[in-house]
């Protein structure tokens, strides 16, 4: 399977950005939630967060503050606003997978890259910048007015390149956030970036690949 798309989009925040919400949540509540009841309250915490970015459009740090409120509201523990305002502070500077950098320069150049992302401006810029090649375009929740999964925030990026959903080959290892959505707005071609923290979901119709150093043989380079 070659795709020939004329953009490559991605996902930013676990696909290319090694994602640290759960590490930085067991560091913060390791005072208020059992080590073997971790993976348990950090899933909720995904879940609630999830849940945060379906409705209408907030600053991320509402998301994370609403997610992380409703998550320890639920496991009866104290909610501190510093645990918040640390974990959104450092979003900025996580840093790319291992496998990101080298893999994105192989493609980088020959297609154009354009990031849609689940951020706020002031935050993706900095991660960006540690993924050291240059994209055509870069674009957040923050201006979409909309979060990813909600189609709206697929059809601003549509929008604003002035393109079609077939002019697309969208990259993400998140069926939930990215690929069911990529596919109900009509986005054919599909790369699931399998970095084992969600399932996949086959009849979605994708392409799997195991790290972003695969994507450059999915588009014949």
């Amino acid at each position: 399977m070659v795709f020939r798309p004329k953009y490559i989009s991605f996902d930013c925040y676990g696909t290319l950005i090694h994602f640290q919400m759960a590490p930085w949540a067991r560091r913060l509540f390791a005072d208020r939630i059992a080590s073997e009841q971790m993976d348990a309250f950090c899933a909720d915490f995904s879940a609630f967060r999830l849940d945060e970015v379906l409705g209408d459009w907030q600053p991320y740090y509402d998301v994370v503050y609403n997610a992380l409120l409703r998550t320890a509201n639920k496991w009866r523990v104290p909610f501190r606003e510093a645990d918040v305002a640390e974990i959104y502070a450092a979003v900025p500077t996580w840093g790319p997978h291992p496998d990101t950098v080298a893999g994105l320069a192989k493609i980088a150049g020959k297609v154009p890259l354009v990031i849609l992302s689940n951020a706020m401006d002031h935050q993706l810029v900095h991660n960006v910048a540690k993924l050291e090649v240059p994209f055509h375009r870069v674009y957040t929740a923050q201006q979409a007015k909309a979060y990813k999964p909600r189609l709206r925030a697929f059809e601003y990026m549509i929008q604003q390149l002035d393109a079609k959903p077939e002019d697309f080959l969208h990259v993400s290892s998140s069926m939930r956030y990215d690929l069911m959505s990529a596919t109900d707005i009509g986005i054919r071609d599909k790369a699931f970036v399998n970095r084992r923290h969600e399932p996949g979901a086959p009849g979605y119709g994708y392409a799997e690949i195991s790290d972003i150093g695969g994507l450059a043989g999915l588009v014949g380079l």
